[in-house]
């Protein structure tokens, strides 16, 4: 069964992430990418995450692809006007990539080439209606393509907004744009991820609620203090300070959240966030 075909038959889906390389040694990425291979339902391949140069989304879901692993790519609107999207589109399809998720990108003075010029040509919500276009086979401008791309299309929402009703707004008009799943801003707080749960609750789409990885007591402030949407516990905080091997408490608290948020949605997402080998062992210990 396809990421796709679980997404519509409401089966619970599990996807991870994998950040390409900087360079062109894969040999590390493919072994991590095998660590998971059958455990996983897709894997998202990171387009420039943070700005970041990194080998690219569609070259790395292109070998997964071979290797029998479903990817997500990754796509933000960052660094392409709307002719390289839509190119990078119809070559993804070409190459049998049948998941994309669309991201506005961050900017480009966040990464390590600052200087770099930002594009944002198109917006995440115009991206998803240029995507609907070409399944429709029609470009951007309504020239006819010879052969449609099919695509499973996703995007992103942040539970933790606050104020929440304009990220429900969003969330609207990217369903409205053809987007079917929605993978979330990392979820630590129950609580308050049922909240959003329940001013969404008219829509109609899958949400995968964000899993991410702590590494240390000293992210998860930083995550508070700098990252809009992101809440982590105070009860949490301490238990990552009081661990004396953190990445075992890391899984640890990760299988547990995953077990709470397993009867609320439908599906969650594990950004390892470059613990790729631990996802195995989240996988294991939440009885997935």
């Amino acid at each position: 069964m396809s990421f796709c075909e679980r997404i519509r038959s409401g089966k619970f889906v599990v996807t991870t992430e994998m950040g390409p390389p900087k360079g062109v040694d894969v040999k590390e990425l493919l072994e991590d990418a095998d660590l998971i291979k059958g455990k996983v339902d897709a894997v998202n391949i990171t387009d420039l995450q943070s700005s970041i140069l990194k080998l690219g989304s569609l070259a790395v879901c292109y070998l997964l692809k071979q290797k029998g692993i479903e990817p997500i790519m990754q796509m933000t609107c960052r660094d392409r006007n709307r002719l390289a999207l839509q190119s990078d589109l119809l070559s993804a399809a070409v190459l049998g990539i049948e998941n994309v998720l669309v991201l506005t990108g961050d900017y480009p003075t966040a990464g390590d080439h600052p200087e770099a010029k930002p594009v944002f040509d198109l917006g995440s919500i115009e991206l998803l209606d240029v995507i609907k276009g070409l399944q429709a086979g029609k470009d951007m401008k309504g020239n006819p393509l010879k052969g449609a791309p099919k695509f499973c299309v996703g995007a992103v929402v942040n539970p933790g907004a606050d104020p929440l009703e304009p990220e429900i707004i969003k969330m609207e008009k990217k369903i409205e744009a053809g987007a079917v799943f929605f993978q979330t801003q990392a979820v630590y707080d129950i609580e308050l991820f049922k909240r959003f749960l329940d001013a969404s609750k008219h829509l109609k789409a899958t949400i995968l609620a964000g899993i991410v990885l702590l590494k240390s007591a000293g992210m998860a402030r930083y995550m508070n203090d700098n990252i809009a949407g992101v809440f982590v516990p105070e009860h949490l905080i301490k238990e990552m300070e009081g661990a004396s091997v953190k990445s075992a408490k890391s899984v640890e608290i990760a299988a547990r959240l995953i077990k709470e948020l397993k009867p609320l949605c439908q599906g969650v997402h594990i950004m390892p966030i470059g613990w790729d080998k631990k996802v195995p062992q989240v996988l294991e210990a939440a009885g997935l």
